[in-house]
């Protein structure tokens, strides 16, 4: 089974590693399933911070990465940072195998593509999990997972998008959050 999983994660990075920058995971999300289960529903959660994550950093220049509000905050490129440092938790703590075990330094287009990654190869796992997922059954609850690492990201995409605002780049007016992809 593992096996299995490993194949499967490493054709989808394959695929999309191959492929132009707006194929990247989430320039639209994934269609929905038919059915409600706790995997699909936390595999959403994860989409949409996917899908967020992908428009609050797509086209961001050297002067937004640099921008911060105020001389004690963060920069959009810190808060980056720190989005991938929870992108790989949550990949380390949702998955027996297959970590992100990264530690050396990356560039903004390198972090933000292993980010996006992190979140699809996450949200697979849930989406295609052939058993019920045990919400306590892991070193950390999920429960702990979904308002931790899921909701703090979320919380710094939203920065991410206030930053690049501030810095003269507006998020994409086309992003439609609510359908998941941009309108026409």
């Amino acid at each position: 089974m593992k096996k299995i999983i490993l194949v499967f994660i490493l054709s989808i990075s394959t695929i999309v590693m191959g492929q132009d920058k707006a194929k990247l995971p989430y320039y639209e999300i994934p269609n929905y399933p038919n059915t409600y289960t706790a995997g699909t529903v936390a595999a959403r959660m994860v989409d949409g911070l996917g899908f967020r994550y992908y428009w609050a950093t797509e086209g961001l220049t050297t002067k937004d990465l640099a921008h911060k509000a105020s001389e004690s905050g963060r920069t959009s490129e810190e808060t980056i940072d720190h989005l991938y440092g929870l992108s790989q938790f949550l990949r380390n703590s949702v998955l027996e195998d297959n970590k992100d075990e990264n530690k050396e330094e990356l560039n903004f287009e390198n972090k933000r593509e292993r980010t996006l990654l992190n979140f699809i190869i996450v949200a697979d796992a849930l989406r295609n999990t052939d058993k019920p997922l045990q919400l306590a059954d892991t070193e950390i609850p999920f429960w702990n997972i979904i308002n931790g690492p899921i909701s703090d990201a979320l919380w710094h995409c939203g920065q991410v998008v206030m930053l690049r605002r501030a810095s003269g780049n507006p998020f994409n007016s086309k992003v439609s959050v609510f359908q998941g992809k941009l309108r026409e």
